[in-house]
């Protein structure tokens, strides 16, 4: 049984997020503000969090990035707010995934499972060590390391930059890593731009000129010695 929290504090989606989940097998427990949601969390991880944007008090972006501090959990950021700044800051504070209202709860489900898939996955699939200069990716391990130092990436970076590697110098257009990397046969191409631009943050020396992580343009993107 898959235990999800749902941080929300308009009382009416959130009680219809809650039933109709449940109605899809899901265990769900919920909050009203970010303080309770970060609380019931740190006491008893849910397996994934879906977080709204307009929260009081704390909002849902600060809300995120304190989950992401401290917990590799899979976050969804379920908002009315459609803007494509809104949506780059949500996944930019650290969220996996983001779903405009009102939300299909079949698409939600079909979201949330594509999101355990990935999970079980990089858990349980075994692969070489690979290595690109002075960046080196050990997927067993579930490590990547930078000069020999730790990299702190989350499971979707992680999953992200192994796909990359495993096609080392093949191009990936966006459409190929929503689908294996996220699991969406159709998704919003924008996740995987604000996931590359996060990791090459991390990975890169210089990350508006990379040297390893690289734009294709017209095509997409590849990970290059």
């Amino acid at each position: 049984m898959v235990d999800l929290l749902v941080i929300e504090d308009d009382d009416r989606i959130r009680l219809a997020l809650l039933l109709a989940l449940e109605d899809e097998g899901y265990t769900v427990r919920s909050a009203c503000t970010a303080e309770e949601g970060l609380q019931l969390q740190h006491m008893s991880p849910a397996d994934t969090v879906l977080v709204d944007l307009m929260l009081p008090g704390i909002d849902g972006f600060e809300c995120v990035r304190q989950l992401r501090r401290h917990d590799d959990v899979p976050i969804v950021v379920v908002s009315a707010r459609d803007d494509t700044h809104d949506i780059v800051a949500a996944l930019e504070s650290g969220a996996d995934d983001y779903l405009v209202k009102p939300v299909a709860v079949k698409e939600l489900s079909a979201r949330l499972r594509a999101l355990r898939r990935r999970a079980r996955s990089s858990a349980t699939t075994p692969a070489p060590v690979w290595l690109f200069g002075d960046l080196e990716i050990i997927p067993d391990a579930g490590e990547v390391r930078l000069r020999n130092k730790p990299v702190a990436l989350t499971r979707t970076e992680f999953r992200l930059v192994c796909e990359l590697a495993e096609h080392s110098g093949m191009v990936l257009t966006r459409q190929q890593l929503l689908q294996r990397v996220w699991g969406y046969d159709v998704g919003d191409e924008r996740l995987v731009d604000v996931h590359v631009g996060r990791l090459r943050q991390k990975i890169e020396q210089d990350p508006r000129a990379p040297v390893h992580l690289v734009t294709v343009r017209g095509m997409g993107y590849k990970l290059q010695r």
